[in-house]
């Protein structure tokens, strides 16, 4: 069979799904044919408005608010949504914050705060998914990092480390799940249009920072999606424990 970007009948899991990458992706996964379900955390309007646009589509769709840097929240949104839609074939661990901050004047509390929202979801989901995709004989998982995983950054410690670790637990799992037919990827995106890429949490002297790179843009939510939609489709098989890097040129691999 030639393998498609077709996700008909399978659901996906998408968490920080309500704004920006996760909005994107969980729309262009329901045009691919997935049952999605949009996890959030107190967003209700903006997951509300992305449910019903799917089903404007003539997709299906439900919301689920669920701490994801909480192990039993974790737990409560995985069997929430097998419940409600079935197993979980696909999961995009997209949910993050960022913030910038003197090293130095960084707090243990800051630190927890990214770590657990960036890195400790994605354990926490993965690990709460995983034995699913096991016992069914395959599944993919796309986890969301960010070229400043690779580069690094002034002001942005957490952060970085946080994504690092996003790309080091993407390689781990990826080797460790392979016998298992699970694929495990990671995206690398460069600055994109969203929030999070905002004077809501950059300085002006970042903002205009994240332009200098070589296509001179901000690049838009929907071309993160479509990556993640490759690495969550068959034309993907043979990827695991890659790093796709949408990034408009800040790292050349």
């Amino acid at each position: 069979m030639t393998p498609t970007l077709s996700l008909q009948g399978r659901t996906a899991l998408i968490t920080g799904a309500a704004t920006g990458i996760g909005r994107a992706t969980a729309l262009l996964f329901a045009q691919a044919g997935a049952r999605v379900v949009v996890n959030h955390l107190g967003q209700d309007a903006e997951a509300a408005s992305l449910v019903q646009a799917i089903q404007a589509l003539g997709g299906e769709a439900i919301e689920i608010s669920a701490d994801v840097g909480q192990a039993a929240e974790v737990q409560r949104l995985v069997d929430g949504a097998i419940a409600a839609v079935g197993a979980i074939d696909v999961l995009v661990n997209n949910a993050g914050i960022i913030q910038e901050k003197a090293f130095l004047d960084t707090t243990e509390a800051d630190w927890d705060r990214l770590l657990g929202t960036d890195l400790k979801s994605v354990f926490l989901v993965c690990r709460a998914v995983l034995p699913g995709m096991v016992a069914r004989g395959g599944g993919a998982i796309v986890n969301i990092a960010s070229d400043l995983g690779i580069l690094g950054r002034e002001r942005y410690a957490p952060y970085c480390a946080a994504k690092a670790g996003v790309i080091g637990l993407t390689r781990s799992l990826a080797r460790e799940f392979a016998p298992q037919q699970v694929r495990i990827n990671a995206i690398a995106p460069g600055p994109v249009a969203t929030a999070m890429v905002s004077l809501e949490h950059m300085s002006a002297e970042w903002v205009e920072k994240e332009l200098a790179i070589p296509q001179h843009r901000l690049g838009e939510p929907e071309e993160i999606a479509a990556s993640a939609l490759f690495l969550a489709s068959d034309l993907s098989r043979f990827y695991t424990g890659q790093v796709l890097g949408p990034n408009g040129g800040s790292v050349m691999t």
